[in-house]
C-alpha cells in the first residue's frame, strides 16, 4: 500500500511539474482581436514609414553621389538638407526593431552614437575597411554623416577643402559613398524583407513569449527606454555617470537638432502607442484600444497624459542638447524625469494589464 502511495504522490509531482512548465510557456489569453492590432500596426505603421525612409534614403544617396562628384557649397547644403530630412523620418522607424531589422542590427549601423572618430579616420586614411563588421557600428551611419557634413574642420570653407584639395580627398568622398551604400543596403534589406514576411507578422496573435505582440510591445518598451530616455536624455545628462557627458548627445557636430530629434522619436512612440497611420491623422487599432478594451481606460489615460508632460518639458529646452547640458543640465534631468514616469506605466502598469512579461534585462539601475 505504501507503495501504491509513493507511486500515486510521485505521478502528482510530475503532472504538477509538467502543468507548471506549461503555463511558463503559454500565457494567459484575452479576447482583444490581436490580428485586427496587428495588420493595423504593419499595413498604416510600419510598411508606410519603411516606404518613407528608403525614399529618403535613395534621396539621400543621390544627393551625396551629386556631392562627392562635384563637391561645393551647394551641393554640401543640399547633402546637409537630405542627411537631416532622412535622420527625422529615421526617428520614426528605429522603434521597430523586429524581424530583418533585429535580425541584422540595423540600428547599430544606422545611428550607434557618439561616433568614435578615430575609426572614421582610421578608416579614411587606409583607404580600406569592412562596414560590414560590429567594429565599425560605430564609424558610419547618421552619426558618421554628420561629422563628414559638419565636423570634419572649423568653417564650411574648410570642410570643402577636405573633399576638393586635401591630399586623401578622394579618400573621405569615398567614405561618404560606402557609408551611404551601407545605409541604403540595409535599408531596402529590412524594408523588402518585413513585406515579404508581413502575413507571418500579423497571423503570429498568441498571447506567448514569441507572439508577434509580445515581442513587438516589449521591443517598444525597450526603444523607449534605452534608446529614447536613456539615450537622448540620460547618458548625456550624467543620470548614469558622475558627471554630464554632453559630447554624447545625438546630432553633436551640427549640434542644433537633438531637441528635434528626441522629439521626432517621441512622436513615434506616441504615434505606436495611439494607433496612428503613419503621417496622417487617422488612427486605427492599438496598445491604447487595447487597454481600453480591458477596462483600464484609466492607464491608456496616464500614459498619453504623460507623453504630452513628457513633450512639453522637452520643448523648453535648447535646440542644442549640449548647449542644454553645458548650461543648465537641470532642464535635462527633469526632461529624463517625464519620460520615466512614462517608462513606469509603459512598462509596469502596461504590461501586467496585457499579462506580457519584460523580455530584456535592465542594466542602469532603473
Amino acid at each position: 500500500m505504501f507503495r501504491r502511495f509513493l507511486l500515486l504522490f510521485v505521478s502528482i509531482v510530475i503532472i504538477s511539474a509538467c502543468s507548471s512548465s506549461e503555463e511558463t510557456a503559454t500565457i494567459a489569453t484575452d479576447n482583444f482581436d490581436r490580428s485586427a492590432l496587428l495588420v493595423n500596426i504593419a499595413d498604416n505603421i510600419i510598411i508606410p514609414a519603411y516606404e518613407d525612409f528608403s525614399n529618403k534614403m535613395s534621396a539621400l544617396k543621390t544627393a551625396g553621389e551629386i556631392f562627392t562628384t562635384t563637391p561645393n557649397q551647394t551641393n554640401l547644403n543640399t547633402l546637409r538638407a537630405s542627411w537631416f530630412v532622412a535622420y527625422k523620418t529615421w526617428q520614426q522607424i528605429e522603434v521597430f526593431n523586429i524581424g530583418k531589422a533585429e535580425e541584422i542590427q540595423f540600428s547599430f549601423y544606422m545611428n550607434i552614437y557618439p561616433l568614435t572618430v578615430k575609426d572614421v579616420e582610421d578608416n579614411i586614411a587606409n583607404g580600406s575597411y569592412d562596414l560590414n563588421s560590429v567594429n565599425n557600428q560605430d564609424a558610419q551611419g547618421f552619426p558618421a554623416l554628420d561629422y563628414l557634413l559638419y565636423g570634419v574642420a572649423d568653417t564650411d570653407a574648410t570642410i570643402l577643402e577636405k573633399y576638393t584639395s586635401a591630399a586623401n580627398k578622394e579618400n573621405y568622398k569615398k567614405y561618404i559613398t560606402a557609408v551611404l551604400n551601407q545605409m541604403n543596403t540595409l535599408t531596402a534589406s529590412v524594408t523588402k524583407d518585413f513585406k515579404a514576411q508581413r502575413n507571418t507578422f500579423v497571423n503570429n496573435t498568441s498571447n506567448t513569449l514569441t507572439g508577434s505582440v509580445n515581442e513587438l510591445i516589449n521591443d517598444y518598451i525597450f526603444y523607449f527606454e534605452k534608446r529614447v530616455r536613456a539615450g537622448k536624455f540620460g547618458i548625456p545628462a550624467g543620470i548614469f555617470s558622475s558627471n554630464p557627458l554632453p559630447e554624447k548627445v545625438e546630432g553633436f557636430y551640427k549640434n542644433d537638432i537633438s531637441k528635434e530629434l528626441s522629439l521626432q522619436a517621441l512622436t513615434a512612440v506616441k504615434n505606436l502607442f495611439e494607433g496612428k497611420y503613419y503621417a496622417t491623422a487617422t488612427t486605427g487599432v492599438s496598445f491604447k484600444a487595447y487597454l481600453i478594451k480591458l477596462n483600464r481606460a484609466d492607464i491608456a489615460t496616464s500614459i498619453s497624459s504623460q507623453f504630452e508632460a513628457a513633450e512639453a518639458e522637452i520643448n523648453k529646452l535648447n535646440n542644442s542638447f549640449s548647449i542644454q547640458i553645458n548650461l543648465d543640465n537641470t532642464a535635462m534631468t527633469k526632461s529624463y524625469d517625464e519620460l520615466q514616469k512614462a517608462v513606469v506605466l509603459l512598462k509596469v502598469d502596461m504590461l501586467q494589464t496585457f499579462n506580457v512579461s519584460v523580455d530584456y534585462v535592465d542594466a542602469d539601475g532603473d
